[in-house]
């Protein structure tokens, strides 16, 4: 005899975050695109440099982009205050819960084909969770500082960008060491 199982759905991700889940998903494409543009210039084009702003717009582009992706955090940690309780996920960890480090030495060892039978979690798993807070949260407040001090350089001693990330350069030593920093986070 087959007997059915009520299955009752969970709202997890609320609208705001898929809707960030989606912008993000753009903005980092199109940062990362011209993020390689902008290391690995195209070669040059045929007539008068004034003639093309090719370079130019790849540039805008990126800082367009940054500018989203910088608003978009700041809305996506908002909603972590405001929305359900999976809202919080992605900026924190319950480290100090001890099942927690179980279930997530259960995901290693299901990834690796060590374990016969996946364990069934609402919302992200353990492995799941801890890289989206190490690449997305950590990694992209990264990114933010960097792409915003070599940014500062451009807007000038004094600017906002200046006075809150230029301490940065000075911090790591040069701009080339933010820039190569920036480069490898991508």
């Amino acid at each position: 005899m087959h007997t059915q199982v009520k299955q009752t759905a969970v709202y997890v991700y609320e609208a705001p975050v898929r809707i960030w889940h989606w912008v993000n998903a753009l903005a980092i494409t199109l940062l990362a695109i011209t993020g390689y543009l902008i290391a690995n210039p195209l070669p040059t084009l045929p007539g008068e440099a004034s003639d093309h702003f090719l370079m130019g717009y790849i540039r805008f582009v990126h800082f367009a982009s940054a500018y989203v992706f910088t608003i978009a955090f700041i809305g996506r940690l908002y909603w972590a205050f405001v929305g359900n309780e999976h809202s919080s996920e992605l900026f924190k960890l319950p480290v100090f819960r001890r099942n927690y480090w179980k279930e997530l030495l259960h995901e290693v060892r299901w990834y690796s084909f060590l374990e016969k039978e996946p364990k069934k979690y609402v919302g992200h798993n353990p492995l799941a969770h801890l890289f989206m807070v190490t690449i997305i949260t950590i990694g992209g407040f990264a990114m933010v500082l960097a792409g915003f001090a070599l940014y500062a350089e451009q807007t000038g001693l004094g600017s906002w960008q200046d006075t809150l990330f230029g301490w940065l350069i000075p911090l790591t030593g040069q701009s080339q060491d933010v820039r190569l920093w920036h480069h490898w986070g991508m």
